[in-house]
């Protein structure tokens, strides 16, 4: 895909691309504050075909014209009914190009194919424009949280959109 002359390439991601990953997580995460936790919370990288995709998940990466991943997104199965958004993290220089909302849009429709009933995610307060990007999907904030670093979870009923 080519957005504001930027060629940009979406696909499966694989145990391959775990330090460009993880490189691009932890990047995102210090610049607005967060600590990157690998015991816990970002304990799925280690195996990204195991914990997504042999789980009937999803992970995709964006890679730009050099082959470097500047993106990631991935769906993560809680349970029969209900699947999470997790770690979707966009380098600065794709952000505002309204990948965020196309890629958000994707992941619930593939979520929808999945046969999923819901799609949870969690997040942290000071990532704004990713909450906008939530809220405007039509998620709704709830009380359930797992995660250390994230303050907010949502969930979308996918029922209802």
């Amino acid at each position: 895909m080519k957005i504001n002359d930027k060629l940009l390439t979406l696909r499966s991601a694989v145990n391959g691309d775990r330090a460009a990953i993880e490189t691009l997580v932890y990047n995102v995460l210090a610049e607005y504050g967060l600590e990157p936790d690998l015991d816990d919370t970002d304990r799925d990288l280690l195996d990204i075909e195991s914990n997504y995709l042999a789980r009937g998940g999803v992970f995709e990466v964006i890679q730009d014209a050099d082959g470097r991943i500047v993106g990631s997104i991935g769906l993560f199965p809680l349970n029969e009914e209900t699947i999470e958004l997790r770690k979707m993290y966009f380098a600065p220089e794709i952000r505002g190009l309204g990948l965020g909302q196309k890629l958000l849009d994707s992941m619930i429709e593939k979520a929808r194919k999945l046969g999923y009933m819901r799609v949870y995610l969690e997040t942290a307060s000071v990532l704004k424009p990713a909450v906008h990007i939530y809220e405007k999907a039509g998620f709704r904030p709830v009380d359930e949280k797992h995660t250390p670093r994230c303050d907010q979870a949502y969930m979308l009923e996918l029922s209802e959109k």
